[in-house]
C-alpha cells in the first residue's frame, strides 16, 4: 500500500471508530412494503406531482431547445437562462438575478469573490459548508471573518461592537461588512431572527456598508406571499443585499438563483469561478424550473405548504407527551421545540396582520398528487380560503430529534412492524404490514459535538396517519433501547451478586 493510500485508509479508520463516515445510501430494494419518506427535502412533494410531470413533459415537448447547454453561459447564447432570470427578477422582486447550476456553487461565487480586501464577514456559526468555501478562497485574512452564535442577536451585535471598536474604516463606511445566515437552517429547523439583524445592521453601520446576504435555500416554496420565501415574508426584500433561492428542494428541480443589484451581478460575471468556469444548467433543467415556478405562481405551492406546517404542528404536538416518558438522555427535542417555547414569538418579528403572507391551516385533506383538483386561479384566493393562522416564526418541517444513537434509530425505523391499534395489546403476533421509513442520521462534523440526530423532513404528501406510523416508531424504538438498558443493568447486577464486587473488580482490570 502506498503513503497516500495509507494515510487516506487510516483517515477513514478514523471516522470508522467515531462512527462518523459518510457513506452514500444503498439502493432502495424493490419491496411490498409501504415506504415513508422523512429524509428527502421534497418539501412539497413536488417530486411525486403527476401535475409537475405532466407539465414538465409538455413543456419539453414544445421547448426548441432541451438537450445540453453548449458550455458555460459566458461561451455559448442561453435564451432560456435569460428569461428564466428575467421572469425571476419580476416574481421575487429584485433589481437583477443570476442562475447558478448549485446553491452550492451560488454561495461560494459570491462569498469567494464580491467581498473585497480590507472587508469583513460575520456569520452564523451554523452557516452552510458552501459560505465556509467561499470565504476561504475570498481575499479576506482570517480575522475578518467572524461568527457570532446561532441566532443570536446579543452575539452578533457583540461581534460587530468589537470590529467597530478596532476599525475606523468600518466606522467611517470606507470598508464593508457582509453578514451571511440562513432564513431556515438545514440541520436545526430553525428561523434566523432577520428582523433584529436588519435594524442592527442599519443602526449599528449608517453609512450603508453592512450587507446582508440571506440564504433561502429551505425556505423557498413553503413560505411567504407564492412561496417568495422568509425575506418575502417579511417584506425586507428592499434591505436585504442578497439573497439566494435554490430550486432543489422543495421546487423539485436543480439550480440557483441569486438575487442581487444589476452591479453585483455584473461583477459575478467577471469574477465568480464557479460560475465562469463550468458548463451551465442543461436547458431541460430551466424548463423543468420553469414549470415548478408556474406551480408557485399559480398557487399551489400556498395550498401544500399549509398542509405541510399543519402536519409539523401535529407531529411536535402529538410527540411531545410520549417524550415526557423518555429519558432526555436517549432522545429529545430540541430547545426551541421544547414545550414552553414552541408557539412564542417576538411581536417584532410578527408580519403585519393585514397582510397574511404565511400559509393558513386546514382540516381539509386532498390528495397533493392528484391532476384534477381544482387550485386557486386567482391571487390570495387559496388563502382566503384557509382558516386560522400560524405565529411567527411558523412551524419548520425541519424536525431534529437528539439522540446519542441516530443510527440506531433510524435503521430500527426502517424495518419497523407497527402494532394493530385494533387488536388487544395482549394479542401475540398481532402485527400490521410491515412500514419502511426513511430517516437520516446525522453526525458530527455535520453537526456540532454532542448534537447527533435524526433529521426529520416532513413533506406536503405526507397524511396524519404518515406522522402517526413514524410516532409509533419512535416510540417503540426508545421501549427497546430502555427495556435493553433494564436487561442489561439485571445481568450485570446478578453477575455482581454471584462473584461479589471486589472479584467483578478483579476481574474487569
Amino acid at each position: 500500500m502506498s503513503s497516500l493510500d495509507q494515510k487516506l485508509s487510516a483517515a477513514l479508520k478514523s471516522r470508522d471508530k467515531r462512527l462518523t463516515r459518510r457513506r452514500l445510501p444503498e439502493p432502495q430494494p424493490t419491496t411490498a412494503h409501504p415506504v415513508l419518506d422523512f429524509s428527502s427535502n421534497d418539501y412539497l412533494s413536488l417530486s411525486e406531482s403527476h401535475r409537475l410531470r405532466d407539465a414538465v413533459l409538455t413543456a419539453l415537448n414544445s421547448a426548441p431547445d432541451i438537450l445540453g447547454s453548449g458550455g458555460s453561459r459566458l461561451l455559448v447564447p442561453s435564451p432560456a437562462h435569460a428569461a428564466l432570470e428575467s421572469r425571476l427578477c419580476q416574481f421575487f422582486d429584485a433589481p437583477s438575478a443570476l442562475v447558478f447550476n448549485s446553491g452550492f456553487d451560488a454561495n461560494t461565487g459570491f462569498f469567494s469573490s464580491v467581498p473585497q480586501p480590507g472587508d469583513v464577514v460575520l456569520y452564523d456559526e451554523y452557516i452552510h459548508a458552501s459560505v465556509h468555501d467561499g470565504m476561504r478562497a475570498s481575499r479576506l485574512s482570517r480575522d475578518c471573518l467572524v461568527p457570532f452564535a446561532h441566532n443570536s442577536v446579543p452575539s452578533f451585535q457583540r461581534a460587530l461592537e468589537g470590529l467597530l471598536r478596532h476599525r475606523d474604516d468600518l466606522k467611517a463606511g470606507k470598508s464593508s461588512v457582509f453578514v451571511a445566515v440562513e432564513s431556515l437552517y438545514s440541520m436545526d429547523g430553525t428561523f434566523a431572527p432577520l428582523v433584529d439583524i436588519v435594524e442592527s445592521v442599519e443602526k449599528m453601520l449608517p453609512s450603508g456598508n453592512g450587507y446582508i446576504v440571506v440564504d433561502e435555500a429551505h425556505s423557498t416554496g413553503i413560505y411567504g406571499p407564492k412561496g417568495r420565501g422568509l425575506v418575502a415574508a417579511l417584506g425586507l426584500e428592499k434591505r436585504i443585499f442578497a439573497r439566494l433561492h435554490t430550486f432543489g428542494k422543495a421546487l423539485a428541480a436543480s439550480g440557483a438563483v441569486l438575487l442581487t443589484t444589476e452591479l453585483v451581478r455584473d461583477y459575478l460575471l467577471n469574477y465568480a469561478r464557479s460560475f465562469i468556469y463550468t458548463t451551465a444548467l442543461t436547458n431541460a433543467s430551466i424548463v423543468a424550473v420553469g414549470c415548478s415556478f408556474d406551480m408557485l405562481a399559480n398557487g399551489t405551492a400556498e395550498v401544500l405548504s399549509a398542509h405541510l406546517l399543519d402536519l409539523s404542528t401535529y407531529f411536535v404536538s402529538q410527540l411531545r407527551p410520549h417524550l415526557r416518558q423518555i429519558p432526555p438522555s436517549l432522545l429529545r427535542l430540541p430547545d426551541h421545540l421544547a414545550e414552553h417555547s414552541w408557539g412564542s414569538t417576538e411581536p417584532e418579528q410578527r408580519p403585519h396582520p393585514q397582510e397574511p403572507w404565511y400559509p393558513l391551516t386546514t382540516q381539509t385533506s386532498f390528495d397533493v398528487y392528484s391532476t384534477h383538483k381544482k387550485l386557486p386561479e386567482t391571487p390570495g384566493q387559496g388563502l382566503k380560503e384557509l382558516s386560522s393562522s400560524h405565529p411567527f416564526p411558523p412551524p419548520s418541517p425541519i424536525i431534529p430529534l437528539l439522540t446519542p444513537e441516530p443510527r440506531s434509530l433510524s435503521n430500527f425505523l426502517l424495518s419497523f412492524s407497527p402494532s394493530d391499534k385494533s387488536c388487544s395489546e395482549n394479542t401475540s403476533g398481532c402485527l400490521r404490514t410491515p412500514v419502511v421509513i426513511n430517516t437520516k442520521p446525522i453526525f458530527p462534523p455535520t453537526v456540532p459535538a454532542g448534537t447527533s440526530r435524526v433529521r426529520v423532513c416532513l413533506h406536503a404528501g405526507h397524511s396524519h396517519e404518515n406522522v402517526d406510523l413514524l410516532i409509533e416508531g419512535i416510540v417503540a424504538w426508545s421501549k427497546t433501547r430502555k427495556e435493553d438498558t433494564c436487561r442489561r443493568r439485571r445481568e450485570w447486577e446478578h453477575m455482581v451478586s454471584d462473584m461479589g464486587m471486589s472479584s467483578w473488580m478483579e476481574a474487569r482490570l
